[in-house]
């Protein structure tokens, strides 16, 4: 008998602009370049295989798709994809892992450093010609920091928080983490959250959003911070809330923050930070991922997550 030729939609190929080789088996493959949630169910009729990125798959739509045996998403996180519903159906679900071990940890001292530098305040001062009317060589209108000596503070210590520690170290900072088991490593020094938000320079998420985690940085952990302080959150958008920070950034209760995610994306027009126009605020489009060897790592392991499953064999499967 000859193999089932497998039916594989991509509803978001446009999000992933990286190389994706065939898979090594009969398929046929379908791409949309992006989809919405109302037209999911008929653009996955018939398929065995969906791929998504961020276009959600819910229970209503896993109802009405009696072929559906795998969803490979393309990216970390499933929060866009009913996991109940699909364990009730026993459709395997699987996830890429570790693809960015380098280009997040980079975005984020990228945003460190800009931050602590005051990078955008002195561009924009050259810009508007200040420097140019200097008295003397140099213009200091701005404080700069550095990063040796001062305490980074990690939430979260997985793969992520981990390499985001060792750049850390390589400048000489102390690293701190908040976590749900403690870190045996020599030079780390394990707090809980209140301790480290208090004591830290630099302060870098990195947790999944879950009910447990939504807007667990608010008005209350704000304040508790040094007001030199930087918040990072190169993680997930929900994290912090938006309407805080925002305040917090205009009232100077914390230094700065660099954030690679928000909440809803791409973002509503009122959103708080949208409008929050300070040097000490970076903010970039979820882009802390998306180095070209990052995309193509990524493009890799989904290829290898589908070609896994019609094996028999899954790999990465989640829920």
């Amino acid at each position: 008998m000859p193999p089932q030729i497998q039916n594989i939609v991509f509803l978001d190929r446009d999000s992933l602009p990286a190389s994706v080789r065939p898979p090594k088996f009969a398929h046929q493959w379908r791409d949309y370049a992006a989809t919405q949630a109302a037209e999911v169910a008929e653009r996955l009729l018939g398929a065995t295989i969906a791929i998504t990125n961020k276009v959600p798959v819910r229970a209503a739509d896993i109802a009405r798709l009696p072929d559906l045996k795998m969803i490979a998403v393309a990216a970390t996180g499933t929060d866009n994809v009913d996991l109940a519903a699909c364990r009730e159906r026993g459709i395997v679900v699987s996830n890429i892992r570790n693809y960015s071990l380098v280009s997040v940890p980079e975005h984020c001292f990228a945003m460190i450093l800009a931050l602590r530098r005051n990078l955008r305040a002195y561009c924009a001062d050259v810009d508007a010609g200040l420097w140019q009317q200097s008295k003397q060589f140099c213009l200091f209108d701005h404080p700069i920091g550095d990063l040796a000596g001062s305490r980074l503070g990690i939430v979260g210590y997985g793969a992520l928080g981990h390499k985001v520690a060792q750049l850390g170290r390589a400048f000489g900072m102390h690293v701190c983490v908040a976590s749900r088991s403690p870190v045996a490593e020599p030079d780390v020094t394990n707090m809980a959250l209140d301790e480290l938000l208090r004591t830290c320079d630099v302060v870098s998420l990195h947790l999944p959003l879950n009910d447990q985690t939504r807007n667990m940085i608010g008005a209350p952990e704000l304040a508790l911070m040094k007001p030199t302080a930087l918040l990072i959150n190169t993680a997930r958008g929900g994290l912090v809330d938006e309407a805080a920070l925002a305040q917090a950034l205009r009232q100077g209760t914390i230094g700065g923050a660099g954030f690679d995610v928000l909440s809803r994306e791409p973002p509503a027009p009122d959103n708080p930070l949208l409008g929050v126009r300070q040097p000490n605020f970076m903010l970039t489009p979820h882009v802390a991922w998306a180095s070209a060897g990052a995309m193509q790592t990524l493009a890799d392991m989904l290829v290898d997550n589908v070609e896994a499953f019609v094996a028999g064999t899954p790999l990465n499967a989640v829920g």
